[in-house]
């Protein structure tokens, strides 16, 4: 991934000259004051020579009981490179920065987390709420001096009212109150103990007769606090924690924050480590898209085609158990390489399955997806432009759908994938059944990597030596990779200790539950299940 070169930094400064410039990183970092940190927002999204118009990470920041701010990694989907951009304010007792939600859509989430977790509120932005915690919550757990005894926040026992008033902050930091929804609207309840909405997520569905009119997302059911619990972690202690967030992509997380701590160290990998983990990347890509067509087959009725899915997915947690000893949870990738080498039977087992699922793939095709009323269900529905993926921060196989080709496997190849011939499969169409299409295509993707590389994994160590304390360099560090449901990114900030000043996991389905109102208003309550199980989140890799 490129970065901005140095003309267009000296451009951007002349123009801002309350900004500077931090080398820290893989990317410069644009230090901004409140008072530029918006208009240089704008200016980077729209200005012909930068053109920043994915918000790929934002990440809240506590600089040791002093300043609280915001960092944004930037990417340009036209021209390739990135940038980080921090801005932050001194004042701790009811902090204000400038909202850039209005600028990325994905903003109003992140801002809203932000705000739950640091307590800055943002001005401008329509709706000053908590995202995860209970709204009498007292504190911001994320901050450094926060308090967390049980005595400040006893285990409630009683359910929380949801309110149905929210506010927007102005400039002062006064707040303005505003409704959720009007008086005389008819509001169901979806969630969170809701088959539908695949795990403990809330919806607050707004409806006129079936038509949905607004959607209102509750997070934090299965919040577990995965970041702060890695403040206090060394690095090899918080790889499990990885593995808890997308369970359906585990392996390919702790991938992500393997390459990110090894990035950081300098630490070179085998050629044999690099094959394993990008087969078992696939491997574990292929297990998470048979799940994800079985329980859309459930949502939609089809429940012969859910046991379909299910039988084959079986198949491929066998192989990566015999391997990994893992198979929900693949504890399997560490510092340097990978905790074991390869099993025996590997290769001959997954030249087996290759084999066993193309003709099972044609009856998919024929029980479900050339169903007349399984394509009525999806065709049209929950239709997302390419503009708004990018905004939204929509990756993978939706983000895809809509036309955008987004997969970092070929942006910024990792592993192997440089080495093998693969099709990035997109649409334009942006639909609930194009979404579907793309990950049932790259099934058969997955396949053909696989079949490229299992006959050639080089001979070599399974890891290298690592010091027993690993202290990364100071400075921040971030590395993605191409999960089973878009981009998962690893944030870190290191102070030079052995543990992490800031972790931040860039979720795959935080943005895919974001973009839930839009594509369901003006559509039908039946169609808000199509739209979320093509989607395909994974809740507890939103509420971290």
């Amino acid at each position: 991934m490129l970065t901005i070169d140095t003309m267009q930094v000296d451009h951007i400064v002349a123009r801002f000259p309350g900004t500077r410039v931090e080398e820290n990183g893989p990317w410069p970092t644009l230090v901004a004051t409140p008072e530029e940190y918006r208009a240089l927002a704008l200016f980077l999204r729209d200005d012909d020579r930068t053109r920043f118009d994915f918000l790929a990470c934002m990440t809240g920041v506590d600089r040791g009981g002093e300043e609280l701010g915001v960092v944004l990694l930037l990417e340009s989907t036209t021209l390739g490179h990135r940038v980080f951009v921090e801005t932050s304010t001194r004042e701790r007792e009811r902090p204000v920065l400038p909202t850039v939600s209005d600028l990325w859509e994905t903003a109003n989430l992140n801002e809203r987390e932000v705000y739950d977790y640091f307590g800055i509120r943002f001005a401008g932005h329509p709706d000053t709420r908590r995202l995860f915690l209970r709204n009498d919550w007292k504190g911001y757990p994320l901050r450094k001096d926060y308090d967390a005894s049980e005595a400040v926040n006893p285990v409630p026992l009683e359910s929380e009212e949801s309110p149905d008033v929210t506010f927007s902050c102005r400039e002062d930091g006064g707040e303005e109150p505003r409704a959720l929804f009007d008086d005389g609207e008819y509001v169901v309840n979806i969630g969170p103990q809701h088959p539908a909405t695949h795990g403990v997520l809330r919806f607050r569905v707004a409806l006129e007769g079936e038509i949905v009119k607004k959607v209102d997302v509750h997070c934090g059911y299965i919040h577990r606090g995965i970041e702060k619990m890695c403040e206090s972690l060394s690095y090899r202690q918080m790889l499990p924690l990885a593995d808890r967030l997308d369970y359906l992509a585990a392996h390919q997380h702790r991938h992500a924050l393997c390459l990110c701590i090894e990035e950081a160290l300098q630490v070179e990998v085998t050629e044999r480590v690099k094959y394993i983990r990008t087969i078992m990347d696939e491997l574990n890509r292929l297990s998470s898209h048979l799940l994800f067509w079985s329980t859309l087959c459930m949502d939609l009725g089809a429940l012969t085609a859910f046991f379909y899915g299910f039988r084959d997915r079986e198949k491929v947690l066998d192989i990566m158990e015999e391997t990994t000893g893992g198979r929900l949870i693949q504890h399997y990738n560490v510092i340097g390489g990978v905790s074991a080498d390869i099993h025996l039977n590997l290769t001959r087992r997954i030249k087996e399955f290759i084999k066993y699922l193309p003709p099972m793939l044609k009856e998919y095709d024929q029980v479900f997806t050339g169903n007349v009323i399984a394509r009525q269900r999806m065709e049209g529905i929950g239709v997302l432009s390419r503009e708004d993926a990018i905004s939204f921060g929509v990756t993978g196989p939706s983000g895809r759908a809509s036309g955008w080709a987004c997969d970092v496997r070929k942006r910024k190849p990792y592993g192997v994938y440089d080495k093998v011939e693969f099709d990035e499969i997109v649409y334009t169409e942006g639909d609930s059944y194009r979404r579907y299409l793309v990950r049932v295509k790259e099934i058969v993707e997955s396949l053909r990597i696989l079949e490229q590389l299992v006959d050639n994994i080089p001979a070599g160590d399974f890891a290298v030596k690592t010091k027993p304390v690993i202290k990364l360099p100071e400075g921040r560090y971030f590395k993605s990779v191409e999960g089973s449901r878009g981009e998962f990114g690893v944030y870190i900030e290191s102070r030079g200790e052995k543990t992490p000043y800031r972790l931040k996991f860039r979720s795959t389905s935080f943005p895919l539950v974001s973009v839930v109102p839009r594509l369901a208003r003006g559509s039908k309550i039946a169609d808000l299940i199509a739209i979320g199980g093509t989607l395909d989140y994974i809740v507890p890799d939103v509420d971290r």
